[in-house]
């Protein structure tokens, strides 16, 4: 897992931000391929068998689309990190659209891993916040499951903390 700290000014400016592993960006590409190279080989196996040898050029289109997707699978990944502040948990995602969500421990009511079959083959959990507001609400993908435990319990005793003081 990598770290590093907020650039410019913001939200997070003073915050030391934690990347997601690569297990994520593993099993989105491998989604990513298995389904986009399935719909490959069908463009380009039924024209070809139904209509010619030419028509199979359409499959071309879910090829580059497959290319495409897998720069921004990167892309999408890299810019998911979260980080724990002394009042708040920072999560930030987003190329185009940055959406950075704020976390007040206070308010957390729920936190809960989990994890489905196809995570947990590949070692992976999330962990998932609920708050009053569901705006708020808020979810940290493709976790080590010992990492998103150790959050989930941290998240958990700090928000008991800080609600006892309400």
């Amino acid at each position: 897992m990598g770290a590093g700290t907020g650039a410019g000014a913001g939200v997070g400016a003073d915050a030391v931000w934690i990347a997601l592993p690569p297990g994520l960006l593993k099993v989105r590409r491998l989604l990513l391929v298995v389904w986009l190279g399935l719909l490959t080989l069908a463009t380009g196996l039924v024209p070809g068998l139904l209509a010619g040898p030419g028509w199979a050029a359409f499959a071309v289109l879910p090829l580059a689309l497959l290319v495409w997707g897998w720069v921004m699978l990167e892309r999408n990944w890299r810019s998911w990190r979260y980080a724990e502040r002394s009042d708040d948990l920072l999560i930030s995602r987003g190329v185009l659209w940055r959406q950075e969500t704020v976390v007040p421990y206070g308010r957390m009511q729920l936190v809960e891993v989990t994890s489905g079959p196809l995570e947990r083959h590949f070692g992976l959990a999330s962990v998932q916040l609920h708050t009053a507001a569901a705006a708020t609400d808020a979810t940290i993908p493709g976790l080590d499951p010992a990492e998103a435990e150790r959050l989930r319990d941290r998240l958990t005793e700090l928000g008991e903390a800080r609600s006892a003081g309400l």
